[in-house]
């Protein structure tokens, strides 16, 4: 091997059912005061937020409740910094989906920062982050997004002039992440299905990205053979089965691992825009423009008929063949994913993006913001935009 690459750290990872116990020893070991960070109601329906509670009392770490409605935003973050500025935080504990463990990450980082989040935001802000930081344990309740092993917290602004950027820097990994399956099964399957496209399209994108490596390589490979199998599963009949829920759990958590030290692809150059201008969830928009988007990087590739760009339609090809494909022809494979890819939008039920508001006259300007970074060969302007009218 004679390539060179970096990887970046990790938290600490405790992985497995009821894991989510030990969170008060945890908590204890940075201080006695921490910012409970979570999302909707779920947790407390689901009797998660007490059992949570009750062991937070049991090591004396006092336990201040913030709640996260939705995608956060600069002005939910600021807001809860507020609150929080005068308070001796020890520990920033986030609990919940991947909105509720970035808009933790993104309060832990504030609370050493003076300022609005917004001054700090890549691409918008004209500050650079200290990288201090309240130190965050990480507890994911969906298999999605994977935030719990990278360093940056995603925010947006909803609307006209609306954006969804990274704060991002090394020191906000998080010190622990507690992936505990049985904090799942709550969710319901049209979330667990998004999720899960989203994780899926991180394994795929960071797999054939350019800047992926042996490493990255050997991890979203075997992310997708766990999660490949048992997403369909956790949507429907599996949704109780702890082993099907930690499989894809465990696929988003290296999801994560890989996303953060190989890139992601034109589909979240995509939604990512997308989801400035419209409340369109993430996953649901990397779910509809995946299919097209493996398809015509493929053609893009075979036309250069290079040994690079044939090594990458390898990989397109041994993805196709953890769903299922038996052909010889490595095309063949690839065509076997897409076609895949386009009969889970229906078997998840994932909505199409016009459901969310999408319409034609958003795609030119989509197709202006869009990025190819990171992409094993560039869309053409006229490729994203089919690739986005594909789905309205």
């Amino acid at each position: 091997m004679n390539q060179t690459f970096r990887f970046s750290r990790m938290p600490k990872l405790i992985i497995g059912p009821e894991t989510v116990g030990g969170l008060g020893e945890i908590a204890a070991s940075f201080g006695r005061t921490a910012v409970l960070v979570t999302g909707s109601r779920a947790m407390e329906r689901s009797g998660h937020l007490s059992r949570i509670l009750a062991d937070l009392n049991g090591f004396g770490v006092k336990a201040i409740q913030c709640r996260i409605a939705g995608e956060p935003s600069p002005r939910m973050v600021d807001h809860a910094v507020t609150g929080l500025r005068h308070k001796a935080v020890d520990v920033v504990l986030a609990v919940g989906g991947g909105s509720v463990l970035d808009a933790g990450k993104a309060i832990a980082a504030m609370l050493k920062e003076n300022g609005s989040v917004v001054d700090f935001l890549e691409g918008v802000g004209k500050r650079t982050p200290s990288g201090e930081s309240v130190p965050v344990v990480a507890v994911p309740t969906t298999s999605g997004t994977g935030s719990e092993a990278t360093k940056n917290a995603v925010l947006s602004r909803v609307g006209r002039g609306g954006f969804k950027k990274s704060l991002r820097h090394d020191n906000y990994v998080p010190r622990f992440a507690i992936i505990d399956p049985t904090l799942c099964v709550s969710a319901p399957p049209s979330v667990t299905a998004a999720c899960g496209m989203d994780a899926l399209t991180q394994l795929i994108e960071s797999y054939v990205s350019t800047r992926s490596s042996p490493l990255t390589d050997a991890l979203a490979l075997d992310g997708m053979r766990h999660l490949i199998p048992a997403l369909p599963d956790a949507c429907g009949n599996g949704a109780a089965d702890i082993g099907c829920r930690g499989a894809v759990a465990y696929g988003a958590f290296l999801s994560g691992v890989t996303l953060a030290n190989a890139g992601l692809g034109v589909v979240h150059g995509v939604a990512g825009p997308m989801g400035g201008i419209l409340p369109i969830p993430h996953g649901a928009a990397c779910a509809n423009l995946l299919p097209f988007a493996v398809r015509a990087t493929v053609d893009n590739l075979t036309a250069m008929n290079t040994e690079p760009s044939n090594t990458v339609i390898e990989k397109f090809a041994q993805i196709g063949k953890l769903f299922g494909a038996t052909h010889e022809n490595r095309l063949d494979c690839c065509s076997h994913l897409v076609d895949c890819l386009y009969q889970w939008l229906d078997q998840l039920d994932i909505p199409r993006l016009s459901q969310f508001g999408l319409t034609a006259a958003h795609v030119d300007l989509l197709v202006h913001a869009a990025s190819n970074k990171n992409n094993p060969w560039p869309l053409s302007d006229s490729q994203i935009g089919q690739m986005i009218q594909d789905r309205c």
